[in-house]
């Protein structure tokens, strides 16, 4: 679809980038000629993604750990990419969320989600941008968002606030930092089904009738993300600023995704509940 050295040159950091959909986009951009870093809380996770990657590519991947919630351990990350060369592309995939009712969120819940969601995002996006500026370098931010920027959802409250605080920031860097070189865009992908969101959003009793209420009748597949993302940040993209893409096969045309939910009892509630907390346990 693409030239092969579409993306040669430019060194991309995709944050989330060890598995699920960060891994999928980062494998695209490294067959691009992109040279890649991934990063995340879980370094085993990312060194054999990387490693993988390396294998099957070639090309230069590394792997970073990093806690995305905490501003200076970001800062610190910024600083040693840096002091290799600049980068190009910072791609805001990592995130939280989990179905739940709003009321029964406890204010830790809540921040669970919201930390690396948006305070993560923001904080890449801050160190970024000021090395961007002060060293007169180009740079593109991609940020992976959600249709609930446009529906609202119920039930995954805080990431739905937390995408549409990032769209508010795509929009409002686009204009601040175009100026200077910076481009924002985003994407809003619909089901694209990876085992880390079907956990946490498909939990046993929800029905899996919502590829049917798909108007195109079926899931995304990610390489149709890494493709329009990989389009995203290079350089034929370069007049698209401050706009958010929606790949979700019209599905927010029809619902927002979450009105099963509102049939659910306080058994099935309840039953979630337990579940989530024996897993964070």
């Amino acid at each position: 679809m693409f030239e092969k050295g579409l993306l040669a040159a430019k060194r991309i950091l995709v944050t989330g980038g060890g598995s699920g959909l960060g891994a999928a986009m980062g494998r695209r951009f490294a067959a691009l000629g992109a040279e890649l870093i991934i990063c995340g809380r879980r370094l085993e996770l990312l060194e054999a993604a990387a490693a993988q990657m390396r294998s099957d590519l070639g090309g230069k991947v590394a792997a970073v750990r990093c806690d995305l919630r905490d501003g200076a351990a970001v800062d610190a990350m910024m600083d040693a990419i840096w002091r290799e060369a600049p980068l190009d592309v910072l791609v805001n995939n990592a995130a939280a969320t989990f179905i739940a009712q709003t009321e029964q969120l406890s204010f830790r819940a809540a921040d669970a989600i919201l930390a690396p969601t948006l305070h993560g995002a923001m904080y890449c996006t801050l160190a970024a941008g000021k090395r961007w500026i002060e060293g007169k370098h180009k740079g593109v931010v991609l940020s992976i968002l959600s249709t609930s920027t446009i529906t609202g959802r119920a039930f995954t409250v805080p990431s739905a606030m937390a995408k549409s605080a990032i769209l508010a920031m795509t929009k409002s860097l686009a204009v601040e930092w175009g100026p200077k070189g910076i481009r924002t865009v985003a994407i809003a992908p619909g089901a694209f089904p990876t085992p880390g969101a079907s956990g946490q959003l498909r939990p046993e009793g929800r029905h899996e009738s919502w590829a049917s209420k798909n108007p195109l009748g079926r899931a995304g597949e990610h390489g149709e993300l890494a493709d329009l993302a990989s389009f995203l940040i290079s350089d034929r993209a370069g007049y698209i600023n401050g706009e958010m893409v929606v790949q979700d096969g019209g599905a927010h045309l029809r619902s927002s995704g979450a009105e099963d939910l509102l049939q659910w009892t306080d058994a099935q509630w309840e039953k979630q509940r337990a579940a989530r907390s024996k897993g964070s346990g």
